[in-house]
């Protein structure tokens, strides 16, 4: 695309222009003649578009101009801007070519009449912060799981509502503690003070500080000094939630934990119990089957174990068996030694009833004893007329030696 010529490179008036020549000259003329400005005026026709776009007319009782504000610009805007409000607009004059019209880029837009309060804001935060009072290493943790909590606001403003049934919701069993004071309008900055010193003075864990969203005006008591030092000079911490996402006073930047909305400063402030207990149900099953794998182990070694080491039982039965076999054996020794001795004796039995004079008697043999009851062997040692006893098989008897004849 060829680009449009400034007005220092306009074409002499022979030359005939098209109208997207004669737009762009016309934008380049206004960026360059016009540098960034603030506007006043009301907001209109206010759309917000998919993509993130904000577009308005911006207008006072005679005029009006079309503005717009780019997605990454409407990201950083502190307060939700809507139709009616009385803005004032940082804004860059430009031509949109392609309609001819000329319209505002708007860099940044606050509500009108803030601006002297604004710079105050800055300049009060630049103090501050050059103390040492917003330094994250100040930063004071908060409890894993507090058992009371103190909440600093208003009895009738809504986020107390909002804060009391989340925190209903997450942690029913949390005591819950409020220090009733103004957050807004004269004074209001001198009570919350005495809130916060109150409820450090308490058996609270932690504190909660809130309020619903609103103008610089309307959050301004969270940007005094006296709140500011009194969060830094409590004893327990302390978490904002102040506003909306958007907004940002003081107070935050002192608080130990910023969270974008009162509903957030309640999530954050504790855990949930709902989790806490799933959490709780899932260790115990891990514990619970870590159990089982392990006992299963042990089983298995157990198994192992008796089967390399027999039983009491099987051990007597081994060597009741071993017993038995060995009593069988001293049995059949015993009995085969006992048949041995039998036939020695019964040989030596033969051999004495083969020696056994009575034996020899049987055969018609007899005995002679003399009157001494000696056996007679030899003859010639017999006297004629020596008496000798004859014992036969049968009975004995008598005889009388008539002759000897030792030959």
């Amino acid at each position: 695309m060829t680009a449009s010529p400034s007005l220092s490179e306009a074409p002499p008036s022979a030359h005939i222009l098209s109208v997207s020549e004669l737009n762009g000259m016309a934008r380049v003329a206004l960026e360059k003649n016009l540098p960034l400005l603030w506007v006043a005026g009301e907001i209109s026709n206010l759309t917000r578009a998919a993509s993130g776009h904000v577009y308005f007319i911006l207008k006072d009782a005679n005029a009006q101009a079309r503005c717009t504000i780019w997605r990454n610009k409407a990201q950083l805007i502190g307060f939700r801007p809507e139709n009616g409000q009385k803005v004032e607009a940082r804004a860059l004059v430009t031509l949109y070519e392609a309609r001819g019209e000329y319209q505002l880029n708007v860099e940044t837009l606050r509500q009108a009449g803030q601006g002297s309060l604004f710079e105050r804001f800055l300049a009060l935060k630049a103090a501050l912060e050059a103390e040492g009072l917003f330094a994250l290493s100040s930063k004071r943790p908060l409890p894993s799981f507090p058992r009371h909590i103190g909440i600093v606001t208003s009895p009738q403003a809504a986020a107390l509502k909002d804060v009391l049934i989340t925190l209903e919701r997450r942690a029913p069993h949390l005591a819950i503690t409020l220090f009733p004071t103004p957050v807004q309008g004269e004074g209001a900055a001198i009570q919350i003070a005495a809130a916060l010193k109150a409820a450090a003075a308490y058996d609270c864990e932690s504190i909660i500080l809130c309020r619903g969203g609103g103008s610089l005006e309307d959050l301004w008591a969270f940007n005094e000094e006296e709140v500011v030092r009194a969060i830094r000079a409590s004893s327990i911490p302390v978490v904002s939630g102040i506003g909306h996402e958007t907004d940002f006073t003081l107070a935050d930047f002192a608080a130990d934990l910023r969270a974008p909305t009162p509903t957030s400063a309640a999530e954050q402030i504790c855990p949930d119990r709902a989790v806490l207990l799933e959490r709780l149900s899932a260790l115990s099953r891990r514990l619970e089957h870590g159990w089982q794998r392990r006992l299963g182990r042990w089983g298995e070694q157990l198994d192992y174990l008796a089967f390399r080491l027999p039983s009491p039982a099987r051990q007597i039965a081994i060597r009741h068996e071993r017993l038995t076999f060995q009593t069988r054996r001293i049995k059949e020794a015993i009995f085969r030694l006992l048949a041995k001795d039998r036939q020695g004796l019964e040989k030596l039995a033969q051999s004495l009833r083969q020696l056994n004079p009575e034996a020899v008697l049987a055969r018609g043999y007899a005995i002679a004893f003399d009157a001494e009851n000696r056996a007679a062997r030899d003859a010639s040692q017999l006297v004629e007329g020596e008496i000798l006893t004859l014992r036969l098989a049968k009975g004995a008897a008598s005889v009388a030696v008539i002759c000897s004849n030792s030959s």
